[in-house]
């Protein structure tokens, strides 16, 4: 049955043997499909590998190499990389419709069929063997690794219904085909290969090199046509698994991922990646962006598990349901964010780093100071070059602002008043962005961050009001 999310193929494409030859279809194998398609890509000046970001001039020419070369590969990185959302971009690289033999279990093309069952519809039928069409979103498989995959899951095993039904053990019919052999004419991923046991990985040797498998004694001679991928993280080789030697050697490529590299970079990443529910303004994507980069950079953090991208997502997504809840409890016209829901948020994010055994306890107090330095680095960023005097004057003259989790944009405008230069805080933070759309929301959260920022910076003071959740700045 096709799924819903598999369009139908085109009615006019040929439905048998002697349609396809007669149409002169040319049978390519997967990977001369991958070389073809991304060289179209290249020369058209396409992204070959829509969504991954940061990626550009680093990653992307060796995948691009491996790929001109028809090259078995593993992605090697942290956590967090991409290294997944990188192999299934692979399959957009694929021809958008193949021939298979109709019913084939490993989506045989009907030029060559491998299967004893395929030979026997081909030589039964000839021209008339009837043909069906297979999407690209189908011809990717992936599988995670984990210590109890077995043999059986990834290449096959023999089929005790088979046998029973009065088959003999050497038929190789009797084999019920793993994962592997049905993606056959297509790309297998292997997420976390390390982590598959090693007497496992050995089943995957005859598949890369001499692409047959073999199930239960018996060899099963299949010219599998597939590539290969996987996915693992660098402390692998060494702490909770590895990959034996002989397959790292049957790979032909090993790319070397990482994190996004440039600050724009990752900003970008939060933008695609968060799914927010209240608008977040640019200037607290960038305190994210950069809280995040911290921690990474962070010597409390153990640097070998890296920090995910999951993790700003996860802050930029927390941001906006902050905003979304004083919303609903105030009232408030408009949900946005500010710099003042930022201290709530940082606990829930501790979960997602490994700290230094010597940090042990004061993982909360790593993260807080590692977010209010993000905050000084993005005022400095931003507004190091404006003038705040109006507000500094504001409050030497003894104004006091209150802010806090539940307090509306509108009552910390209306404890501000008019402002000199108010427009200039608010394009410095937001950019175009900001002065196309300055919503009492976005100036608001405009105020704090630079209220903040003079705060960090020891230009003026600020209060906790006791009961929590609430501050006062006032003069310094």
């Amino acid at each position: 049955m096709t799924s819903h999310l598999t369009p139908d193929a085109p009615a006019d494409l040929p439905r048998t043997l002697g349609a396809l030859r007669a149409s002169g279809h040319e049978m390519l194998t997967v990977k001369d499909e991958l070389r073809d398609n991304l060289l179209a890509k290249l020369r058209a000046g396409e992204d070959p590998f829509p969504g991954v970001v940061g990626i550009e001039d680093t990653v992307r020419p060796q995948l691009e190499r491996a790929l001109l070369a028809g090259h078995d590969l593993v992605l090697l990185g942290e956590r967090g990389q991409g290294k997944t959302r990188l192999l299934r971009t692979l399959v957009g690289l694929l021809d958008e419709w193949t021939p298979v033999i109709e019913g084939s279990e490993l989506h045989e093309h009907p030029y060559e069929p491998v299967t004893v069952w395929a030979r026997r519809q081909v030589s039964q039928h000839g021209d008339a063997t009837p043909v069906g069409w297979l999407h690209r979103s189908e011809r990717y498989g992936e599988k995670l690794a984990t210590p109890d995959t077995s043999v059986g899951d990834l290449i096959g095993d023999v089929d005790p219904v088979k046998v029973a039904e009065g088959r003999t053990l050497g038929d190789p019919e009797t084999v019920h085909y793993g994962l592997v052999p049905r993606t056959n004419r297509g790309i297998f991923a292997i997420n976390e290969l390390p982590d598959l046991a090693e007497r496992i990985q050995v089943s995957l040797l005859n598949v890369l090199e001499e692409r047959d498998i073999q199930v239960r004694g018996y060899a099963l001679r299949l010219p599998l046509d597939l590539m290969l991928v996987a996915s693992a993280n660098p402390e692998d080789y060494t702490n909770r698994g590895r990959i034996i030697t002989p397959l790292k050697d049957r790979f032909g490529a090993e790319i070397r991922t990482h994190y996004p590299l440039r600050l724009a970079d990752e900003i970008d990443l939060v933008r695609q990646e968060a799914d927010l529910r209240a608008l977040v303004p640019l200037h607290l994507l960038e305190i994210v962006a950069r809280f995040t980069r911290a921690v990474r950079e962070s010597p409390a953090v153990d640097s070998r598990s890296g920090v995910s991208a999951r993790f700003a997502v996860a802050a930029a997504e927390s941001l906006a349901a902050s905003a979304l809840r004083r919303s609903a409890i105030t009232g408030e016209a408009s949900a946005v964010a500010r710099v003042g829901d930022l201290p709530a948020v940082v606990p829930t994010l501790r979960g997602k780093v490994e700290f230094e055994v010597s940090e042990e306890g004061r993982e909360d107090d790593v993260l807080q100071h590692l977010m209010k330095r993000a905050v000084a680095e993005t005022f400095r960023g931003r507004l190091g070059g404006v003038d705040l005097s109006a507000l500094i004057t504001r409050f030497d003259e003894g104004s006091t602002i209150e802010v806090g989790d539940l307090v509306t944009s509108e009552e910390v405008l209306r404890r501000l008043g008019p402002l000199e230069g108010l427009g200039r805080i608010v394009t410095a933070l937001e950019g175009d962005e900001g002065a196309s759309a300055e919503s009492p929301g976005v100036v608001a959260s405009c105020v704090e961050t630079a209220l903040e920022g003079l705060y960090l910076t020891r230009r003026i003071s600020k209060d906790e009001v006791p009961g929590g959740g609430r501050s006062v700045y006032g003069g310094a």
